[in-house]
């Protein structure tokens, strides 16, 4: 097995380096490449550990051919083309809960600046200034902080402001009352926010929704006098807007850690006198930076050597404890779909998956997309875990979940239901001993059996000669049979038998195979 390969292509605490290598994985540390110099190496690799100076493009992703998983030492992956990463089966992941302190604090730290004019002030005092009078302040005791995005930063924004005996409103439609109750806070709708708020600050992504949110409407709506701190995304803000509100005095005060473009060296906003700026620094602590670097090595590990998925942002995440419960439950979810993959004859319409009994209490997302995995894999190329949902989506496929506490004879029980064009093909199957994968039905018929690397799958009448004849044909092609499972439902005709064969048939085999009495479809399968 060859070693398992990853680059560092930003700068980052020398401790995902140290990481990697006690891990066993070997690493190359090479920040400050250009895009063509990392495409044409990019190859070589299974991991990718990036922070926000490389821009990973639809075209380093095709070069990228060997790439299992990029990790983003920080929370934005706006330098990431996640829907083509997603379609190459590229797990994207991020470390969402290290910065949040740090920005918090930074969040906080702006608050404080805005409202005592500290930068001015500094600057006026090293100028050998008094100008006592000219930097009349207020106290945030007792004003009214608006938190658009109350995730986990904007909680610990939230927590901090209370300290301060602050009120605090919050706007996250992900958010619950009794969330917001739990926190201590005030859920309102965006207008409550901005005709109350005296601070507003931003913690939302950049996304197609809330780019551009801080615009003329939005400042017009909000109290005359407020604040607005920005170090969330750069996106959010139309910056002439800002700039407009700035001028005609509506909006008090701006401090900005993010801009619309990064590097941020020219900008509509730097030189007023009332915007404090700083250049990105929300994240930029000692803590922070060697955190990150902690975190986004353990999770790219952790994926390539183990399969836990955490911070996944395009693929459901599996926890290292979760991920030895879940492995023979992998094995079992891809051999149902890759059964019915091979056997179904149309076009697949709608996919049903149930999980019964023990199995429904687990985090069976994983589980699902894997299912998928393998029942495209016969018709698309390139079909893995992370990209399967994205793939079936893309061919209108319905898919969806049912869960049932109990079974009647399993402890655990998987069942596929697929839907095509002309025919519904169902299959069910269990763990054996909580570890063995097991068909226990397929298409109402009960049968029991191991799926192995090569198979014959038949539906056959249910009349004697079975067995002798498609022995004879195939003892004439020279090969052996591993096993023979049969399963039937008497008086009804239905009848199918899964052959485990010890190498694969050819196509003239299967032909003279199909032309047996007792024989009405037989198939190949290979697991």
């Amino acid at each position: 097995m060859s070693a398992v390969k990853v680059l560092i292509s930003d700068k980052m605490s020398n401790r995902a380096e140290e990481i990697f290598k006690h891990r066993g994985v070997e690493v190359d540390f090479c920040p400050n490449m250009s895009i063509e110099e990392l495409q044409s190496k990019i190859s070589n690799y299974d991991g990718l550990a990036i922070r926000s100076s490389t821009i990973v493009t639809p075209e380093i992703i095709s070069a990228a051919k060997n790439l299992k998983v990029i990790g983003r030492a920080g929370i934005g992956t706006d330098n990431i083309d996640k829907t083509a990463a997603t379609h190459a089966g590229i797990v994207v992941m991020n470390t969402p809960f290290v910065n949040a302190i740090t920005t918090a604090e930074h969040t906080i730290a702006m608050m404080f600046a805005l409202s005592r004019h500290i930068p001015q002030a500094n600057a006026s005092t090293h100028a050998g200034k008094w100008e006592k009078s000219s930097f009349m302040g207020q106290e945030l005791y007792s004003k009214t902080l608006g938190i658009i995005g109350c995730g986990n930063i904007g909680e610990i924004v939230a927590n901090r402001a209370l300290g301060l005996q602050m009120r605090v409103v919050a706007h996250d439609p992900f958010m619950t009352d009794e969330q917001a109750k739990a926190i201590g806070i005030e859920k309102v709708d965006i207008d409550e926010l901005l005709s109350r708020a005296d601070y507003i600050t931003l913690h939302t992504p950049a996304t197609e929704k809330t780019k551009g949110m801080v615009n003329a409407d939005f400042l017009k709506n909000t109290k005359k006098g407020a604040f607005l701190i920005n170090c969330a995304r750069g996106a959010l803000v139309i910056e002439e807007d800002l700039k407009e509100a700035l001028d005609n005095q509506h909006i008090a005060g701006v401090a900005l850690d993010v801009y619309a473009e990064e590097p941020a060296t020219n900008n509509i906003l730097f030189g007023h006198e009332r915007v404090i700026c700083t250049p990105h620094l929300g994240a930029s602590t000692a803590e922070a930076q060697e955190n990150v670097a902690v975190q986004v090595a353990e999770q790219i590990a952790d994926y390539l050597l183990t399969g836990a998925v955490q911070n996944a942002l395009n693929m459901p995440s599996v926890s290292a404890k979760d991920a030895p419960k879940l492995r023979p439950y992998m094995k079992l979810s891809e051999q149902l779909g890759g059964l019915i993959g091979q056997i179904a004859q149309s076009a697949i319409k709608s996919v049903n998956i149930t999980y019964e009994g023990s199995v429904s209490a687990l985090n069976v997302k994983p589980l699902s997309a894997v299912l998928l995995a393998g029942l495209l894999r016969p018709i698309l190329d390139g079909v893995n875990i992370v990209n399967a949902p994205a793939r079936a989506a893309d061919r209108g496929i319905d898919i969806s979940e049912t869960f049932k506490e109990t079974t009647a004879n399993f402890q655990s029980l998987i069942r596929i239901d697929v839907t095509t064009e002309n025919h519904t093909y169902t299959a069910s199957g269990t763990l054996f001993g909580g570890e063995l994968p097991r068909v226990v039905n397929i298409d109402g018929v009960p049968v029991e059996a191991e799926l192995t690397e090569n198979m014959l799958f038949i539906r056959n009448l249910d009349k004697p000669g079975l067995i002798g004849a498609l022995g004879n044909v195939l003892g004439d092609a020279g090969v052996n049979v591993a096993s023979f499972r049969l399963g039937r439902i008497p008086n009804k005709d239905q009848a199918i038998a899964l052959v485990s064969i010890d190498e694969p048939i050819s196509a003239e085999t299967l032909t003279t195979i199909n032309t047996l009495p007792q024989i009405k479809r037989a198939h190949i399968l290979s697991f």
